[in-house]
């Protein structure tokens, strides 16, 4: 195997295939990433037990073959290469890397020890790769992060008709994101409703924004997205996240507004006294919103203009942190809290009809 690549375009993609590789494995192999070098495309491939990832790219090919080596070390030697053509090629037992005056050598590893990659599921349609990754990164702030409790670390992904839901809790906030897709033609028609590990598909939405449609492929036990050159599979949690309808639905709550951008920065400012996860305390009448924070002789406090319909005032308290997650994630101007009362469920939206909401549960307010 012998090709030329510039080596930028060799290091983003030996990046994007590397970060599927295991931290650990007892299968040394599994920490090889799988270059192919063929009719002027370079195809670099990376795997272990739960994702696969493999990337094409063009490259001026003069000795077609295949190689496995060290994913990360050949990463970290892309990431010190000259800007430039850079050449690699098979000699004997080694990998040879050259880019100007700089060369390395990389032992190969066994081929026949490598094992298959996955196939790609069965596509089930399309789905803008910018519209995807925005709406994964508002609901993925949600996913918990107890791998004791493995479901609760994914995202839920369900396809109804043209309409795609993305949600994810950790019991104490919840997420929802609808989008529109477009199933396959001729492809299985049922609808889904899985669970993606949050971390998997963050990594591959952010790769997808950008770059137009992305094939959706999915079956029972994994899911898979392809577009422009970009192929990526990850196995699908077990179980299912707890639904949300019945939580979302608040009955007749008060309806706060208030400027979110001014709040965000609030929140921030009053929360430097709070100690942990102490909470943040907001104090809706009809005209303002009330921000206060600390205990005894350590507080912070600031107010804003705000509207408040439903009641006459309404205090509630939230863990700082929380709130501005939730508050990050949304696109409007204006934030609308539609709120119960305190300890009770409070959602978070952009206005009337939003797709985005995101449900927090408030705390015990300040004494």
């Amino acid at each position: 195997m012998e090709f030329r690549i510039d080596s930028g375009v060799l290091t983003d993609a030996v990046a994007w295939a590397a970060r599927v590789l295991p931290a650990r494995s007892p299968m040394p192999v599994l920490g090889g990433l799988l270059l192919e070098a063929a009719d002027g495309r370079l195809r670099v491939s990376g795997l272990d037990h739960e994702a696969s990832a493999r990337i094409e790219v063009e490259a001026d090919t003069d000795v077609e073959g295949r190689a496995l080596v060290l994913g990360r070390r050949l990463l970290d030697i892309c990431k010190v290469l000259p800007r430039g053509r850079t050449e690699l090629a098979v000699e004997g037992a080694r990998l040879s890397v050259t880019s100007g005056d700089a060369r390395f050598g990389l032992s190969l590893l066994p081929l026949d020890d490598y094992p298959t990659p996955p196939v790609l599921p069965e596509v089930r349609g399309l789905v803008d790769g910018d519209a995807f990754a925005a709406a994964v990164g508002q609901v993925a702030v949600a996913a918990g992060r107890d791998d004791s409790l493995p479901v609760l670390t994914g995202i839920r992904l369900a396809l109804d008709g043209t309409t795609m839901t993305l949600a994810a809790t950790d019991r104490y906030r919840y997420a929802v994101r609808t989008l529109e897709w477009k199933p396959e033609a001729g492809a299985a028609g049922e609808d889904a409703d899985v669970v993606v590990p949050a971390r998997r598909l963050t990594e591959i939405a952010r790769s997808l924004a950008g770059a137009g449609p992305a094939r959706l492929a999915l079956d029972g036990g994994s899911i898979g997205f392809e577009s422009d050159g970009l192929r990526t599979t990850t196995r699908l949690l077990d179980g299912r996240l707890p639904r949300h309808d019945k939580l979302f639905t608040l009955g007749d709550p008060a309806l706060a507004v208030t400027e979110r951008a001014p709040l965000t920065e609030a929140v921030k400012r009053v929360a430097v006294v709070a100690e942990g996860d102490s909470p943040v305390q907001l104090t809706f009448t009809p005209t303002s919103i009330h921000l206060q924070a600390g205990y005894e002789d350590d507080i912070a406090s600031q107010r804003l203009p705000s509207t408040l319909s439903g009641t006459e005032t309404l205090t509630v308290a939230f863990n700082p942190g929380y709130l501005l997650d939730a508050l990050a994630t949304l696109d409007s101007p204006e934030v609308h809290f539609h709120l119960l009362g305190p300890g009770q469920r409070a959602l978070l939206t952009d206005g009337p009809g939003a797709a985005h909401r995101h449900l927090l549960m408030s705390v015990k307010p300040l004494v």
